[in-house]
């Protein structure tokens, strides 16, 4: 039931036997997904101190993200650039894409302080 091996790519997508595999794929996925998201947040809430610690790092996340939308300005002249190119965009999506880069460049500053934290702490300590 599996399309021939000669049959171009874009039909054999196509076909009834592979959309059933596909269907088949996506929901072993979502279980696996379920499950594994049921798992976590039962380890999650059966240890408070584990709630807290999370509850802080996605705090942290957020003002990361609030920060960066701030910082990011869509008004460069980026749109009439991407215009002149045939690329249809706004300035909302110019800011958004902003924003994604600072939030990345702030994260990797972070990373980096922390990793240098983490290791004059360790030296302090011998």
């Amino acid at each position: 039931m599996l399309p021939e091996t000669e049959m171009p790519a874009s039909e054999a997508i196509d076909s009834g036997a592979m959309n059933g595999m596909f269907i088949i794929m996506y929901l072993l996925l979502g279980i696996a997904v379920l499950f594994s998201l049921v798992f976590a947040l039962k380890n999650l809430f059966t240890n408070p101190e584990s709630l807290k610690k999370t509850l802080f790092v996605v705090i942290g996340f957020l003002v990361v993200v609030g920060l960066s939308y701030v910082l990011s300005d869509g008004a460069d002249g980026t749109v009439e650039e991407m215009a002149g190119r045939g690329v249809a965009t706004t300035e909302s999506t110019v800011k958004n894409i902003g924003a994604g880069l600072n939030m990345f460049f702030l994260l990797v500053i972070i990373a980096i302080l922390a990793m240098l934290w983490g290791g004059i702490k360790k030296m302090s300590n011998k």
